[in-house]
């Protein structure tokens, strides 16, 4: 648990690089929420109102008053406050990602522990292929040519435009997770329409992050899996089920590490996923924002996405304690 006393410096590290990061973006946020046809005296009473004219430390340590008053700012161009804006578009992307990131460890290590155990077979060679090819392999660019040959060409995929069909009411909010709230309110039609738009982002994710977890996992358990213990148990009599359940579960530690960071990894890679499906979350937030120079957006977006890694992170060294109570983190 050394880790959590650090959080709050860390937040506040990311707030200050980000805070002046953001304010090095071209484009003047004032002149871009008049348009080119504003005068330049309603352009210096726009920046006035808005705080653009005090030096950059005054406007940080106003931003950060604010933050720690639980205010983020008002955005620019929706006009709502960032915080909910956020809560609002936060549901959509953990969706994604949290789907996405199950179905990569599913793919992930059952892969690499198949490989393993029948090394030589076509799952192996297949798997060598894959894992050289996934890491080369840009996400919007899969995501394209699914939408092409599934969707286009197929028709077996649904149209690549938000989180549910457009004749299909949205449950009642509960979780903001669609295929959750359709479950617990009874609207199956919503349930069904939410697993379909989610199939081509979260097959998109998987495709692309499921490689270096495979070779993560195989890498290790192949170590766990031809070690003396391993040989032990065998000349024992044990069970080749129960061995390789013991194998895997030795090698937990770097695989629940791997999986940690691809999770934190994913909230940055549905960026480009979430525009190519206009998925309506966070990651399209933050393009629009990056676009519009939207301060209050962009850096209520990156602060929470630092907050959400680190929480990530936190989870993690729990379970590593939990995989192997050995170690301390």
């Amino acid at each position: 648990m050394a880790r959590l006393p650090l959080i709050v410096p860390q937040m506040f590290g990311v707030m200050l690089v980000t805070f002046v990061l953001v304010r090095l973006l071209p484009g003047d946020p004032a002149l871009l929420m008049l348009g080119n046809t504003a005068t330049p005296e309603s352009i210096a009473a726009l920046r006035e109102r808005l705080g653009l004219n005090h030096s950059i430390w005054e406007q940080f340590l106003r931003y950060a008053w604010n933050v720690l008053h639980g205010d983020l700012g008002i955005s620019l161009f929706t006009s709502n406050p960032v915080a909910v804006d956020l809560l609002e578009r936060a549901p959509a992307t953990l969706e994604l990602i949290i789907y996405a990131m199950i179905l990569t460890v599913i793919v992930g290590v059952t892969v690499a522990v198949v490989s393993v155990v029948r090394q030589g077979g076509i799952v192996d060679h297949l798997s060598r292929v894959y894992g050289l090819a996934a890491g080369a392999i840009p996400d919007f660019w899969v995501g394209l040519l699914l939408i092409y040959f599934l969707f286009y060409l197929g028709g077996i995929a649904p149209a690549p435009f938000g989180r549910l069909d457009a004749f299909v009411q949205p449950p009642s909010h509960i979780t903001g997770f669609y295929t959750i709230d359709g479950f617990l309110t009874g609207n199956f039609g919503a349930v069904a329409s939410a697993f379909g738009r989610l199939a081509l982002p979260v097959l998109t994710l998987t495709i692309v992050n499921a490689g270096a977890l495979m070779k993560m996992t195989k890498t290790t358990f192949a170590d766990v899996y031809r070690s003396d213990f391993i040989k032990h148990q065998r000349a024992s009599g044990l069970h080749e089920t129960t061995i390789t359940k013991s194998a895997l579960r030795n090698s937990l530690p770097p695989v629940i590490t791997m999986v940690g960071f691809l999770f934190g990894f994913l909230l940055g890679a549905a960026v480009l996923v979430e525009t190519i499906f206009a998925w309506g979350g966070l990651g399209q937030y933050a393009v629009q924002a990056v676009i519009n120079s939207d301060y209050p957006a962009l850096q209520g977006f990156v602060l929470v996405a630092a907050g959400f890694i680190l929480i990530v992170y936190l989870v993690v060294d729990i379970l590593y304690e939990l995989a192997d109570p050995r170690i301390k983190v």
